[in-house]
């Protein structure tokens, strides 16, 4: 089998997804991320069709040092009825200096005819020429045949007849690509096997997710024969994505065996997709196979129980390996193994504190039938552990009291002012906040009284703050749940509140935050 590429088109692609825009600067940082975990490829956008993509790979040339990835420009064939030496857009791609170029053209007999409303034959015409122009000028040409697999379906010999002309105009790769992601893995088999075997084509695979089957469909062409494989990190792309290529990476690599990246590169897989969330302000997501938060999260106490024996009886893989790791969600189901596990992930051993357990376990259970959750709130769990164990040891402060007030014009936005009194390193401590919202204010007041004592409070800020209201039959007499995630600037952690009042509820949520914080950093209590 020859080396499989692992083609990664996040900044172009992937940045068709809506909602997500990046700027010259992001594409650049994300490229240099994806240097790191050790894709083959990084398709930088398509210069000449936009300025943004232009301006990237003039920038490139100075700004990016990739150690193992190749630079790729997209592009297209040369419009219909010219010279590909001539065209516009095939000149931008040389001057990109790329020394990788991945062109885009028509498989499907219907978008030949009605898309680019030209000929059968001088769409093969269109290929041929644009793929030996740019050979003839040194790259490297990989040719992405455009809704590929509902072309076969349609008139398989003409999409065939794309792929040869690709192959014999000098094409190292003929790409299939599923565009309307309809296909399902077994048709993906079928179609590869027979385009290699009638053709004699190195063959990729380009996947969209719209059947829920991108990553299976790329392993899937793999196992047909395919040898590159396109997607994007943590599936971005439009529509519902396209197919994810830590996924595919990840299952070709420890379930098929096969060499795809370097075992180092994998260990820093959740990171990188966890700094590439950052990069796009699209928010990592939790459940993501091999790097979410919770792909190695275990909650019911049964499952506890075995995997305090042993991790591997209810994990595919050791986390370790794509740099996630194992946690224990503690929930109304949790029982004595999971109390501990939890305490073991903290750093703590309560093996021979039968005491602490048993308490923790009660006020755990009492306060879930009282509208609190602990399977998203690890840092509350960790605290209550702490305190358990070493009664005070999270008293960084004593709050006094906190109040805020909110006031509207009747015209604009409410600003809202919170005032915050407490002790801490011997001293009491007032002050005030304003905010655009009163949790805004709260947090503000918070961090400006604190500051005094504790100035380590400058590293710690709130990212995510989310509202539930619990029996909402109830209406504004309902009991309200917040969910506050805050950040050290290198991980994060949540916290939790319950109480009749979104305020009451927030404050408890933002406190611990910080409480954690400070612990994290082990900051001594003053």
């Amino acid at each position: 089998m020859e080396a499989l590429h692992v083609y990664d088109t996040t900044l172009r692609d992937g940045a068709q997804q809506e909602g997500l825009n990046l700027s010259v600067s992001d594409k650049l940082a994300i490229a240099g991320l994806l240097d790191d975990l050790g894709v083959d490829f990084i398709e930088g956008g398509w210069p000449g069709a936009n300025p943004k993509d232009t301006e990237f790979f003039e920038r490139a040339r100075t700004e990016l040092d990739l150690r193992h990835a190749t630079l790729a420009a997209f592009g297209a064939t040369r419009r219909a009825g010219g010279v590909a030496a001539e065209d516009p857009l095939v000149r931008a791609l040389v001057d990109s200096e790329a020394s990788v170029v991945c062109l885009v053209a028509k498989s499907h007999t219907g978008h030949v005819e009605r898309a680019l409303r030209t000929t059968l034959g001088e769409n093969l015409e269109m290929v041929r020429d644009t793929v030996s122009h740019l050979v003839g000028r040194g790259r490297r040409v990989f040719l992405d045949c455009e809704h590929f697999f509902d072309g076969w379906h349609l008139d398989r010999d003409y999409a065939l007849s794309v792929v040869r002309t690709a192959h014999e105009a000098g094409a190292e790769v003929v790409v299939l690509c599923d565009t309307n992601g309809g296909m399902l893995p077994h048709q993906v088999e079928e179609v590869v096997a027979d385009v290699i075997a009638s053709t004699g084509a190195r063959v990729g695979a380009h996947c969209h997710n719209d059947t829920g089957c991108a990553a299976a469909n790329s392993v899937a062409a793999v196992r047909a024969g395919a040898t590159h494989v396109q997607g994007t990190v943590n599936g971005y792309g439009e529509r519902t994505g396209n197919a994810d290529l830590l996924t595919v990476a990840a299952n070709l690599q420890f379930k098929l065996g096969l060499d795809v990246m370097e075992p180092d590169a994998f260990r820093r897989a959740m990171h990188i997709a966890h700094a590439i969330s950052e990069v796009t302000n699209v928010p990592a997501y939790s459940r993501q196979p091999y790097v979410g938060a919770s792909a190695f999260a275990h909650k019911a106490g049964l499952h506890a129980s075995a995997l305090k024996v042993d991790p591997d009886l209810y994990q595919h893989m050791d986390p370790s390996l794509v740099g996630n790791g194992m946690r224990t969600l503690v929930s109304d189901m949790a029982g004595r193994a999971s109390i501990e596990l939890k305490a073991r992930e903290a750093g703590l051993d309560l093996s021979d504190r039968p005491d602490v357990v048993a308490a923790v376990l009660a006020e755990v259970k009492d306060l879930e039938l009282r509208g609190w959750t602990f399977d998203a709130a690890d840092a509350t769990v960790e605290l209550m552990l702490r305190e358990a164990l070493e009664p005070g040891c999270t008293d960084y402060f004593e709050v006094e009291s906190w109040r805020v007030i909110t006031d509207s014009s009747g015209e604009g936005d409410a600003t809202s002012e919170a005032t915050v009194k407490l002790r801490a390193d011997g001293a009491r401590l007032i002050a005030t906040g304003e905010g655009n919202g009163p949790v805004n204010a709260l947090d503000h007041a918070l961090r400006e009284a604190l500051a005094r004592a504790y100035p380590e409070i400058e590293k710690i800020e709130l990212i995510d703050f989310k509202v539930r209201i619990l029996d909402a039959s109830h209406g504004t007499d309902a009991v309200t749940r917040v969910l506050i995630e805050t950040s050290d600037g290198e991980t994060s952690w949540d916290t939790i509140g319950v109480a009749g009042s979104i305020l009451a509820a927030s404050w408890r949520a933002l406190t611990d935050g910080i409480v954690h914080g400070l612990l994290r950093q082990g900051v001594p209590r003053r």
